[in-house]
């Protein structure tokens, strides 16, 4: 019982350094997307104007202008590849679009952790304050009632303290989830519009 009572008071403990966690990685990675998507209504389309128009060392310009977009570090790299031959240089901008995914998904997988098994956490938690509930039912027969019940509603918190750190999360990692998936398209926007620049140029 010194085992499922400890077991009980450690879920809760989990459940609150998960909470800080997920704040942390939340507040971290809103600050990344943030930066890596600011202005792209106005530098998406610049540069794909600077590519119709072979106008590819302004591209550079650009990145010194907005040094954190994502879009402008891949418009950028492909002007300094631009030459490469359009076979090569379609290898080389696939190869920096996974770079770029990965640096976005940096401690994304911590939240998908959290979100999947908070609520299986809290209802170990619960498992166990039943556990415990009904061990002083038996030991304190009908008297015991009264305090069984408070033994119960505490271990049902346990459940709610899942549910309440796993829903948030969830939704903070879907959040992420679209804008990568955006993000990803407008590179792939991006790629193909170079590629097409330099199959015409000449």
């Amino acid at each position: 019982m010194d085992i499922v009572e400890f077991g009980e008071q450690a879920v809760f403990w989990l459940m609150g350094f998960a909470s800080v966690i997920a704040v942390a990685v939340g507040v971290e990675r809103t600050l990344v997307f943030f930066r890596s998507v600011k202005n792209d209504s106005v530098i998406i389309p610049e540069l794909i104007t600077s590519f119709r128009k072979k106008e590819i060392s302004g591209l550079t310009a650009i990145e010194a202008r907005e040094p954190r977009s994502v879009y402008a570090r891949f418009a950028s790299f492909a002007a300094e590849h631009y030459n490469s031959g359009t076979e090569s240089l379609n290898e080389l901008l696939s190869g920096k679009m996974i770079t770029e995914r990965i640096e976005l998904e940096k401690r994304l997988p911590i939240l998908s952790t959290l979100g999947n098994n908070a609520p299986f956490l809290g209802l170990l938690g619960t498992v166990l304050g039943v556990i415990k509930a009904f061990k002083s039912l038996g030991s304190l027969g009908s008297s015991g009632a009264e305090v069984v019940m408070q033994s119960i509603s505490v271990a049902l918190l346990a459940t709610a303290a899942g549910l309440f750190v796993a829903i948030p999360v969830v939704m903070v990692n879907n959040y992420f989830s679209k804008k990568l998936k955006v993000i990803s398209q407008n590179l792939d926007i991006l790629s193909k519009e170079i590629l097409a620049s330099t199959m015409s140029k000449g």
